[in-house]
């Protein structure tokens, strides 16, 4: 029952599509501008950093909130699973949620913000030198798709470095690091054919506001 409750909150904090929501104060459906995704990135350019970045900011915190809360609610089911167990089910519905909202006919965002908040909640550390590899590349190339894509394949490999120096022995959150990337990636693959035509949108180096 525990987690069957965890993995339907999740879900469900995951479908609330941000995106979409603050491009209507804005008083567009962004899935009509840009890309037509309802992610940050599109925000962004469609919109600027005003509207983008507080997408960004509500789906990593709706992914960050789930993973924390879940052992409690676990706990409260009267489950003896590990707190893993629980942050995982709840953080990839969470991302689940993101990527296929119900109520946007199951076509959502591309599940960046989302799995970084559900990571940051599991391996805090690994997460923050993603972001830095994130930073690095997205200041050098001005793609935040390639930026996503690399940081995001190098998370587990981070994670496995990092257990090896700490030995630590976490397999759970290695292989749902590697599920992941996977579908990050996998959600970026028209980008990434943009990317291979030239033809993929960079974000200026003062976007407006």
């Amino acid at each position: 029952m525990g987690f069957l409750l965890v993995a339907v909150i999740g879900y469900l904090l995951g479908s609330i599509p941000s995106g979409y929501l603050i491009s209507r104060l804005a008083g567009i459906d962004i899935r009509q501008h840009g890309s037509g995704n309802i992610g940050a990135t599109n925000v962004v350019r469609t919109l600027g950093k005003k509207y983008g970045y507080p997408v960004f900011v509500a789906d990593f915190g709706k992914a960050l909130l789930a993973v924390l809360v879940a052992p409690h609610i676990g706990a409260a089911a009267g489950s003896m699973a590990t707190p893993d167990v629980f942050k995982v089910i709840t953080g990839v519905c969470v991302v689940l949620g993101n990527a296929f909202p119900m109520w946007l006919g199951f076509r959502g965002g591309k599940g960046v913000a989302t799995s970084a908040g559900m990571l940051f909640g599991l391996v805090p550390i690994a997460v923050l030198i993603a972001v830095v590899f994130w930073v690095i590349l997205f200041y050098a190339t001005r793609y935040v798709s390639l930026a996503s894509v690399i940081a995001a394949a190098a998370l587990p490999v981070t994670v496995f470095v990092l257990d090896r120096l700490t030995n630590t022995d976490r397999p759970l959150v290695l292989y749902v690091c590697v599920a992941l990337a996977i579908l990050v990636i996998v959600r970026h693959r028209s980008n990434l054919s943009r990317l291979r035509q030239g033809t993929e949108e960079r974000i200026p180096p003062r976007a407006e506001s």
